[in-house]
């Protein structure tokens, strides 16, 4: 007989267990806004269109992130309840939505360094936020 370690979804802390990596994307997007904007000073700033170019703040970048890390729990709750290999589908869509996600720097940044900037915050959500809800899923 061998033991395995129970996943924390199953441990009876499933909200903080998802809690957590969505806190800690959120935090890693911060952190990297931290090192770009005061640190090396890059101006992250964005225009679509016509309209005038916009500064991207630290608390729109938390609020992305935070937003983004709470569809990615939604999502992964509804696949928990609906397939077996709900780890496998959720890992795979949250993978391509960060690669489309890479878009929008590459679309709106007005600079080369506001893209870089941008695509390193998308980078550090989704490599904080992706490993950590994936872990929680039950997988069957």
């Amino acid at each position: 007989m061998h033991a395995t370690a129970a996943s924390p979804a199953r441990t009876g802390t499933p909200h903080l267990a998802r809690a957590l990596p969505v806190a800690g994307g959120a935090a890693a997007a911060l952190a990297a806004w931290a090192v770009e904007v005061p640190l090396l000073g890059i101006r992250l700033s964005i225009r679509f269109g016509a309209m005038h170019p916009q500064v991207v703040g630290a608390g729109q970048i938390a609020g992305a992130a935070l937003a983004a890390g709470l569809l990615g729990w939604l999502l992964l709750a509804v696949l928990d309840r609906r397939t077996p290999r709900a780890r496998a589908a959720w890992t795979a869509t949250a993978l391509v939505v960060l690669a489309l996600s890479l878009a929008l720097p590459l679309a709106a940044a007005t600079t080369v360094a506001a893209t870089a900037g941008l695509a390193a915050v998308h980078l550090a959500v989704g490599a904080v936020a992706i490993p950590g809800l994936a872990r929680t899923a039950r997988d069957s």
